[in-house]
């Protein structure tokens, strides 16, 4: 069965509370562990990795946390896929110069690379925006939303 890594999963949930919950400030890390239950140890590194990748921008400061480096719409599921699964990749391509059968060589491994290419074209299909959307329509909250105003 093709399962995602937990890794992968983080950073995607990561991404979605980001861009989600961010109103004009930094969302800071330990705001995405209580609401997304992620531990805070695998957090921080897949942060960091999406910082180095352009996909987040890393504030400092008391006020710091992260915020999306370019628009919702403008970052796709499949791009999150490549920058979290790069080393996986490294690992795959090593496995797929072993010296195997014929049948694994010429039959199993295209296959599979065939569903992995066609999985990644649906994931770049669909963009952070996107799942923002069903997020709202779905009723869950956001942090994002502006806060009840009581003057007269």
């Amino acid at each position: 069965m093709l399962k995602a890594s937990r890794k992968l999963l983080f950073a995607i949930e990561a991404v979605l509370d980001i861009a989600y919950n961010a109103a004009n400030t930094p969302v800071q890390s330990r705001d995405i562990t209580e609401r997304q239950g992620i531990p805070r140890r695998y957090l921080e590194p897949v942060l960091q990795q999406l910082v180095r990748a352009d996909i987040l921008t890393g504030v400092r400061g008391p006020r710091g946390g992260y915020r999306l480096a370019r628009e919702r719409r403008r970052i796709s599921l499949g791009e999150i896929c490549r920058i979290v699964e790069s080393g996986s990749v490294e690992q795959q391509e090593a496995l797929e110069d072993t010296e195997g059968s014929d049948l694994g060589r010429e039959v199993v491994r295209p296959l599979w690379a065939e569903m992995q290419a066609a999985l990644l074209e649906k994931l770049d299909a669909i963009s952070i925006e996107d799942l923002c959307e069903q997020a709202r329509q779905k009723g869950i909250d956001s942090a994002a939303k502006a806060p009840l105003d009581f003057t007269i």
